[in-house]
């Protein structure tokens, strides 16, 4: 099968399942916010899935990748059952002992992240949640490692589907605060449970070989760094903006943050493919060529779909939520951008991973991390949740450009002039819009139109090869 071909069915096909499972969020958050008091309620809940996030990457620390890895290193069924098996029952350890310490600590926890101890029940919530979200990637994984797609679209739809109808159903009864992380954990039993149940034959307790253990944490260790700075992008931000301004600004900002994440559709759906793909395409002779071409189509993707986010951000706002809640359209059309960047950089930072040299990520993630905190702590006083979703976009862009550059000495990587050109139209788009569309939805769509007129002129060539069916690596 055409390599390309591969890429782009999966590509579509995972983006139908997230589509589906971003479409409810994006119908529900706008009942949720209504139904909660104010924004602090809504804040407190997100502030919750920081701990989640941290301690999910703590446990799982790197193993998914190294299993992904490992798993294509050999057409051996049997190889295949004892790396999974394996990787599962670590996995599982690690996310207990983790979820206990989360328990153990949940005084200090509660002060650290929510100001007070008064919120010692959701540590313990989220302490649960840890276990459930750690382990469910890993469960789920031979699913997509042999490329299953319809199971996956089916469950990526019930999931969230499940999860925000318990949710609501919790706020109906006024528990505001449990609501989402309660509904969260609830649901997230439940897939890991069909997933158990469909992938079986993949985990044995008679598979698992110790000895495997080593160069699976030999790829792994080195990338739980990486984890941990993509918690920094994700989460400082929160906990700056609880610390700096208040639970109300931070849920003004989570509110933001997933109607930015729409852009999940594109993420999710290059997720989906793109480890089975990469993996799989990793020995082929022009490897390097190929990551770069789907770093660029991705790019003029995000970039198209970006600049219709900020010139529709404000009327969006306005109609879904309440008006407490209008000030983030300033920070969603940031937040829609930078899991779009994120998806570039592990398109390029893949090559890393291929070549068995992981440390490179971890220097040049932490390099726009350190961006990221200090434009938080600079921005978000003057700027408000603006400034956070700014400095994280900021941080992204640095990691992206600072990847290109090392990749293309190395000779990992080909950028062409047009997608420089693409990305520079890209740029002067967001500080035009910033300072000089924003009062006029009319003339930001218009706007709009030009830019990807521009990139469609910049791509003629490329999309005439699609529209033509012809593509090859």
């Amino acid at each position: 099968m055409n390599k390309l071909k591969l890429f782009l069915e999966n590509f579509f096909v995972y983006g139908l399942g997230g589509a589906i499972s971003k479409i409810v969020p994006l119908i529900m958050v706008p009942i949720v916010t209504r139904l909660m008091p104010d924004s602090s309620y809504f804040g407190l809940s997100d502030l919750s899935s920081t701990i989640v996030s941290f301690g999910s990457a703590l446990a799982v620390m790197g193993m998914y990748d190294a299993m992904y890895r490992m798993f294509f290193e050999k057409d051996d069924p049997d190889f295949q059952k004892e790396v999974c098996s394996t990787t599962v029952f670590f996995t599982l350890l690690a996310a207990l002992v983790v979820s206990v310490g989360i328990y153990v600590l949940r005084k200090p926890l509660s002060v650290l992240v929510f100001g007070s101890e008064d919120y010692i029940y959701l540590v313990c919530l989220s302490a649960a949640a840890t276990f459930v979200s750690a382990t469910n990637g890993i469960v789920c994984a031979p699913t997509r490692m042999q490329n299953k797609r319809k199971i996956f679209l089916v469950m990526n739809t019930a999931s969230p589907v499940l999860s925000y109808a318990l949710a609501v159903y919790l706020l109906l009864q006024g528990h505001y605060i449990i609501a989402l992380p309660v509904a969260s954990v609830l649901s997230g039993i439940t897939c890991e449970i069909i997933f158990l149940l469909l992938n079986q034959k993949w985990f044995s307790i008679r598979k698992v070989r110790v000895e495997y253990l080593k160069p699976l944490l030999t790829i792994a260790i080195p990338l739980l760094p990486n984890f941990l700075i993509y918690w920094i992008f994700h989460s400082c931000d929160r906990l700056m903006l609880t610390a700096l301004i208040g639970t109300s600004a931070t849920g003004i900002y989570a509110v933001s943050a997933k109607l930015g994440q729409v852009s999940q559709l594109i993420y999710t759906a290059f997720a989906g493919g793109w480890q089975y793909f990469a993996f799989s395409t990793m020995k082929e002779k022009n490897q390097v060529e190929t990551n770069s071409r789907i770093f660029e189509y991705l790019g003029i993707l995000s970039f198209s779909a970006t600049v219709f986010t900020f010139s529709l951000s404000e009327p969006i706002f306005g109609w879904l939520f309440p008006e407490e809640y209008h000030v983030g359209f300033l920070a969603a059309p940031y937040l829609f951008l930078a899991p779009l960047l994120l998806m570039l950089y592990q398109v390029i930072g893949n090559q890393f991973l291929i070549i068995k040299k992981t440390w490179p990520t971890m220097l040049i993630l932490s390099g726009g991390a350190m961006v990221n905190v200090f434009l938080n702590w600079y921005l978000i006083p003057s700027l408000g949740v603006e400034g956070a979703a700014l400095a994280t976009l900021s941080g992204y862009a640095v990691s992206v450009v600072i990847c290109s550059v090392v990749l293309c000495r190395m000779k990992l990587m080909v950028v062409t002039k047009k997608f420089l050109i693409a990305s520079t139209v890209m740029l002067a788009f967001i500080i035009l819009w910033r300072f000089v569309l924003i009062s006029s939805v009319l003339w930001s769509i218009v706007a709009s139109f030009l830019c990807c007129a521009i990139f469609a002129l910049l791509y003629r060539r490329d999309l005439g090869y699609f529209f033509k069916g012809s593509a090859e690596m």
